[in-house]
């Protein structure tokens, strides 16, 4: 890297805080923080409940700070951070969202994302890792299920939202469709195709304790990803074996859905062995994944590409699937490997997990395919790239300043 004064603000939500993308962020600043080529690295996520404090910073890296200061469903959000990005002069802002990042309110959420073209307008690089995009994005799964008229509003406005994030000097997506959709469907030039990237490379995985078969289900629960299926198909697979067995739900509520893990919990509490775990710390994530034989995805629809998924290959479990959308994009172009099922189909489910209770070395295997796939590109790497990226911005900048004030 050629420029080791680089100062870069990333934004993004950050752990301990729950909202989405947090644990991708996690992994995503830990990578950039052992970048010695940066001469600072500042994050603004957003805050944290008065009685919630930061996590200790375990990284002998760069110089951190974290600036809590924006918050969820605000409408001041774009205000707070343009004026800490101005108060902070970086050298490039790279954004790390998806279209909810900011607020699962329409009006809140899609001033936030106005926030890269603001960035831009002050002459100061600004890259976004976009998570997912409206045209694959279905509404009613993910929590802003309305009328056909408010649903069409929300879509138009959902291409209005895409037009100023493509302001942006850089868009990166993680999957290839969505590098499609952009360039044909906005004209966009600016549009890279950006790799995922393996949160960990832990040491090769040794196969599952034989004790009992753990399924296990990962995430922020309640829009598209429910697990109502999941408990009724583990539920017929335990009435017909004998073998000892339990489902992990693991995570807490999505934001546009409050309440609901408690609710399903009360709903089938008389179903044994089903044990619901809440926030998982980052600290205990790899234990909870090298504790199960096989990861679910019960997923009814998808926004983007998945982060659990990268995790089931980084600790080589196998994963039961639905072959749906992105998801399904990811796996294939991926190398990721599974036992696939229906959405929203109980028998379909209950044939998959039936499938590796029965058949743990197939478990093993399809955990080591996952597990090879994961390791294709560390994380590392990957802020490798968008550092690159961030290099050819910085010169550029002045002159394209220069051209649009000439315009204006």
């Amino acid at each position: 890297m050629s420029n080791p004064s680089l100062r870069l603000v990333i934004v993004t939500t950050f752990p301990p805080s729950t909202g989405t993308l947090n644990e991708y962020a996690w992994h995503f600043v830990r990578a950039f923080q052992q970048k010695r080529d940066l001469a600072e690295l500042i994050i603004l996520a957003d805050q944290l409940p008065s009685d919630q404090v930061e996590l200790p910073n375990q990284i002998d890296g760069i110089p951190l700070r974290i600036i809590r200061c924006w918050a969820f469903n605000r409408w001041d959000t774009p205000y707070r951070l343009l004026r800490a990005i101005e108060s902070l002069n970086p050298d490039a802002v790279l954004f790390n969202l998806q279209f909810a990042t900011f607020g699962n309110r329409r009006i809140p959420a899609a001033l936030a994302l106005l926030t890269p073209a603001f960035v831009r307008q002050k002459a100061i690089p600004s890259v976004v890792l976009l998570h997912n995009i409206m045209e694959t994005v279905d509404l009613n799964q993910a929590g802003f299920a309305g009328n056909r008229v408010i649903n069409w509003l929300t879509k138009m406005a959902g291409r209005i939202i895409t037009r100023q994030l493509l302001r942006a000097d850089l868009v990166a997506v993680t999957i290839p469709r969505y590098v499609d959709i952009l360039e044909h469907g906005y004209g966009a030039t600016n549009v890279l195709l950006a790799p995922h990237g393996a949160f960990e490379t832990p040491p090769p995985p040794t196969p599952p304790t034989s004790d009992c078969c753990r399924f296990l289900a990962f995430g922020k629960f309640g829009t598209y990803k429910k697990v109502e299926t999941l408990i009724e198909a583990f539920a017929q697979v335990q009435s017909k074996h004998q073998q000892p067995m339990e489902l992990v739900i693991a995570g807490s509520d999505s934001p546009n859905a409050t309440g609901y893990l408690e609710t399903v919990q009360r709903q089938y509490q008389h179903i044994p062995n089903v044990r619901f775990t809440g926030y998982v710390p980052e600290a205990a994530v790899a234990d909870l994944f090298q504790s199960a034989t096989a990861v679910v995805f019960p997923y009814t629809s998808t926004t983007g590409s998945s982060g659990v998924l990268h995790q089931t290959g980084s600790y080589g479990r196998a994963a039961i699937l639905p072959n749906l959308g992105d998801l399904a994009d990811v796996v294939e172009e991926e190398g990721f490997t599974g036992v696939f099922f229906e959405p929203e189909n109980v028998t379909s489910l209950a044939q998959a997990l039936e499938q590796l209770l029965l058949d743990p070395a197939t478990s093993h295997r399809l955990g080591l395919q996952n597990y090879a796939a994961a390791c294709g590109l560390p994380i590392s790497d990957v802020a490798d790239w968008y550092l690159l990226h961030l290099q050819t911005l910085r010169p550029l900048t002045p002159i394209i300043t220069h051209l649009q004030q000439e315009l204006l």
